[in-house]
């Protein structure tokens, strides 16, 4: 593979280059992933180049790798960042081999760190009806839209990104369906109700009354641009602080509601990994020990030796 240099980089670097354009044009990564892994491969190339001289992936060894993280973990970052950098670093070298710039990936010979397991964060059932029937947002179309934002995020589950993207085309009224596109360009279909419909319908006709506005997204700001990933945290954080005791107060909270509600009421967990976009059952099963919890609550409270 012919490497055409540019002065003051080094051949790391190049690769590093060459891996970015393959994964926003071939692949087709969305910008925050694209910028989340420049900026972990751009530290591991200057560490290795700081700590060790080095700047050529094929001499790169797994001590070096390790090395690196290491010097997070004292940082005290946290295992489920450090496994991220770890995967990137990964994945970097499976392109490698691919392109046969190197003979092996000595990320493998690595294991991530064992996460202590964290139960999803979610709101009860009287504290969604709270958040999406009793409480008062904003006047006007700022309100809205805060508002439309909450009910999708609750109601179909779906990511602050996919959320970001989501296009005026993609509701689907006569199937009463909503298409998300999710992690790895990958769609799913998620049922929404005729009420949550109707209300999208009424936004979209007062989105139109704006004198400028983004016409193919969803969901716009008052200016008429498009949603971004900052602006729907600060929402949802708003609105969950006068709903919720919970110390967490994202937008996941609303994606982690979503399955729990329907775990609780009976659905097939199968199908929550449908909804979910999820790639494994085994990212889905975490909420069964939410489940778990509710059931012994409900025994506690109703069993006479509860």
């Amino acid at each position: 593979m012919i490497i055409f240099t540019v002065p003051g980089f080094s051949m790391i670097e190049h690769r590093i280059t060459d891996y970015l354009q393959y994964l926003r044009f071939e692949k087709r990564y969305a910008q925050h992933t694209l910028s989340a892994y420049e900026k972990d491969l751009s530290q591991f190339s200057e560490y290795i180049n700081a700590q060790f001289g080095l700047d050529d992936e094929r001499i790169i060894t797994h001590f070096h790798i390790r090395s690196w993280l290491a010097t997070h973990k004292e940082q005290g970052l946290e295992a489920t960042s450090i496994n991220r950098k770890l995967s990137v670093i990964n994945t970097f070298y499976k392109y490698l081999l691919k392109q046969q710039a190197v003979k092996k990936n000595p990320a493998r010979q690595l294991h991530a760190i064992r996460k202590a397991e964290r139960l999803p964060t979610y709101l009860k059932e009287p504290e969604t009806d709270r958040l999406l029937e009793e409480l008062q947002f904003d006047e006007g179309f700022k309100g809205f839209t805060d508002r439309m934002i909450c009910e999708l995020l609750y109601q179909t589950g779906m990511r602050r990104s996919e959320l970001v993207n989501l296009k005026e085309n993609d509701v689907e009224k006569s199937l009463k369906q909503i298409r998300i596109l999710g992690k790895g360009n990958k769609e799913r279909l998620v049922p929404v109700s005729p009420m949550l419909l109707e209300t999208l319908a009424e936004y979209t006709a007062e989105k139109q009354k704006l004198p400028v506005h983004d016409e193919s997204h969803l969901l716009v700001l008052e200016s008429g641009q498009p949603l971004y990933a900052g602006y729907i945290y600060r929402i949802v954080k708003k609105y969950l602080s006068t709903t919720t005791t919970l110390k967490k107060k994202s937008p996941h909270v609303l994606r982690h509601t979503f399955a729990t509600h329907l775990l609780n009421n009976g659905a097939n967990i199968q199908a929550i990994k449908d909804l979910l976009g999820h790639s494994s059952l085994a990212a889905t099963q975490v909420y069964t020990h939410n489940n778990i919890d509710k059931l012994k609550e409900i025994h506690k409270n109703n069993h006479p030796r509860g």
